[in-house]
């Protein structure tokens, strides 16, 4: 088994950090915890299909990868030398798209002699609230992205514990369906988002599942919307054109009251010292909006990262793997990414 070395660290510890998990190739310079540059490239290929798709995505990271890099170092006035590791998104997320940040995160490892640190996907978006604040510890999270809708006991950024997950899709997912059920096109968290703003959030009533504990399900709001939309267009082929707006407000409203309900139902039960809140999703304004207002409710303090740390990006996986580098935790050069959420 080949092991990653570990050099003796330098007087500054510089991170370079990768992320390939989906649709955006990106790279991040982090030094002594502070972010030096944040680069991405996002792939517009995949918007006349919808949605992500996967052997598009892995090619486009392999024309974007050296270049982002590249630029990322260039940005922050480092050189390959000057590294002290690299950490990259091992996993959940599109094997081929993992696989072409995991080999050039390895190739740059045995060339440059530095340690390989291997990020799972799901903590780094929890190490993105690392970024901007120093958190209150333990911290709630809620973890609202395309793919993943979780409850998160933080006990430090590398301690964590899922306490709630979804039991079908993702609040993200649930989202994106809405707007190509209404032709919105994609990404479709956004266009709802926006469409929202001008909508009245009573005027339809969509449900919430039934679950067990502090877990999530969404499966059944895509459907309700589904058969309303159906029907509705049925009785009035006009329907969408008039009521669009107050469709997404009153669909946005009910998803965002399902996942403060059970952030509510946690708080009550762990008593943390502070909220956090990221994943993809967590740019959406009612959401953010949501969270403050139950951060005041309960005297907590209520994090949120910036707009540039929600999406998937690679500040976040440095963060992540900065902290690993400075407990000494590296990951072997011959380990293999992974497509599917480790549960723990």
């Amino acid at each position: 088994m080949t092991t990653s070395p570990n050099p003796p660290k330098p007087s500054a510890s510089i991170i370079l950090g990768i992320e390939s998990s989906c649709d955006d190739t990106a790279a991040a310079v982090l030094c002594d915890g502070k972010i030096l540059a944040n680069v991405a490239a996002s792939q517009s290929v995949h918007e006349q299909y919808g949605g992500v798709v996967p052997e598009l995505a892995s090619r486009a990271h392999q024309s974007n990868i050296i270049p982002v890099i590249d630029q990322a170092l260039k940005q922050a006035g480092i050189s390959h030398q000057d590294l002290s590791a690299v950490a990259v998104t091992q996993g959940p997320g599109l094997m081929g798209s993992l696989l072409v940040g995991n080999n050039v995160a390895k190739g740059l490892c045995i060339a440059n002699n530095l340690p390989l640190i291997g990020i799972n996907h799901l903590q780094a978006h929890v190490a993105a609230l690392f970024i901007d604040h120093e958190v209150a510890l333990p911290m709630l999270c809620l973890l609202v992205s395309g793919g993943h809708t979780q409850l998160i006991w933080v006990e430090a950024i590398d301690k964590m514990e899922i306490i709630g997950s979804t039991q079908d899709d993702a609040a993200g997912e649930a989202f994106d369906k809405a707007a190509k059920l209404m032709g919105l096109g994609y990404p479709g968290g956004p266009m709802v988002d926006r469409l929202a703003k001008e909508g009245d959030i009573k005027k339809y009533a969509f449900p919430d599942a039934q679950t067990e504990g502090l877990n999530f399900s969404f499966s059944g709001i895509k459907t309700s919307l589904l058969y309303f939309l159906r029907d509705q267009q049925k009785a009035n082929p006009q329907f969408l054109e008039q009521e669009i707006a107050h469709v997404c407000a009153s669909y946005q409203q009910q998803i965002v009251a399902s996942l403060m309900k059970r952030l509510k139902k946690a708080i009550s039960q762990r008593r943390p010292a502070s909220l956090g809140l990221s994943g993809g999703v967590s740019a959406n304004s009612a959401l953010r909006k949501a969270f403050q207002a139950m951060g005041a409710e309960q005297g907590l303090l209520a994090y949120i990262p910036d707009f540039a740390y929600c999406t998937d990006n690679a500040a976040m996986v440095a963060m992540a793997g900065y902290h690993r580098y400075m407990n000494g935790t590296f990951t072997a050069l011959d380990e293999t990414p992974f497509a599917r959420a480790h549960h723990g």
